[in-house]
């Protein structure tokens, strides 16, 4: 299956401004851009080269979220907030909203944020509904010590779709994550392939030094690099554990139509605009492998 390939916005890359970064994916065969919000004037700007929009952040869903406060009144506005950035989105043709659940405090036990979010989903699940939206949740599991973002072990996302059992609440399919946790990827993606509504094309190296030191644990100390807490690090395509040749077939045998989006994190291409642009350019090379 030819799928698409597009990217997420890393720092030096978005701060060209929408109309340089559009310019550039279109020039090296991109295909969809994922944006931070989704107006008007983002739309022509994709429409302009050719591209299209993939998922879309949503308001106060990406972090530390309001959602999952303990303050009832921040949930409330929270949803309200929300919602309305929904049919926004909905009436420009958007169709993907990119979450990830981390509680206000971080210090919230998952079991407590699953509580608040079964009040507080219901009605944003139904508001997706009605505007023909598909969430999705992104599988990083949080800051440490705590590590409290719910939606990113196969526990929690079994209870998170038994009580919410729509197609249009989901999961973004992100192996790097699943790597980092030592959990299977490919289980994941086929226990819960009926549930996947985007694809991030990120990969992760298990350091195995590192891993004999720190075991799966942070490093009491520090690390020297980005994007690792010790025995792992996230990387490009290409670079760390992922068959994604195994991942393609997983995903045409579940029937995913949506693109694979790069999410650049990989200290060996960052700190600069030049440095972005070939880690983007390398991770597709290597995705275009299986998935063109």
């Amino acid at each position: 299956m030819n799928y698409s390939i597009g990217m997420r916005l890393s720092p030096n890359i978005g701060g060209e401004g929408m109309e340089y970064v559009a310019k550039w994916a279109a020039s090296i065969g991109l295909d969809v851009i994922d944006v931070p919000e989704w107006n008007q004037d983002i739309k022509k700007v994709l429409d302009k080269y050719g591209l299209k929009v993939g998922s879309i952040d949503g308001r106060g869903a990406v972090g530390n979220t309001k959602l999952l406060s303990l303050d009832a009144d921040k949930r409330k506005q929270a949803v309200a907030d929300l919602t309305e950035q929904m049919s926004e989105v909905a009436a420009l043709g958007g169709k993907v909203i990119f979450m990830c659940l981390i509680p206000e405090d971080n210090s919230t036990p998952r079991s407590k944020s699953f509580e608040l979010w079964k009040e507080t989903f219901p009605e944003v699940v139904a508001h997706a509904e009605r505007e023909d939206l598909y969430i999705a949740l992104e599988g990083y599991p949080g800051p440490s010590p705590y590590y409290p973002t719910i939606g990113c072990t196969p526990e929690i996302l079994r209870a998170m779709f038994q009580a919410i059992p729509s197609k249009h609440f989901g999961l973004n399919y992100d192996p790097s994550h699943l790597v980092r946790l030592g959990i299977d990827y490919m289980r994941v993606l086929s226990e819960f392939g009926d549930h996947i509504n985007y694809c991030h094309g990120k990969d992760t190296e298990i350091l195995q030094q590192e891993l004999y030191e720190f075991g799966t644990l942070p490093a009491t100390f520090g690390t020297n690099i980005d994007f690792s807490e010790g025995s792992w690090r996230y990387t490009i395509p290409g670079h760390g554990e992922v068959d994604w040749g195994k991942v393609a077939i997983g995903l045409e045998k579940i029937g995913y139509q949506g693109p694979i989006s790069i999410e650049l994190e990989d200290h060996r291409y960052w700190g600069s605009l030049a440095l972005e642009k070939q880690g983007i350019i390398k991770a597709k090379e290597h995705l275009e492998r299986y998935f063109k």
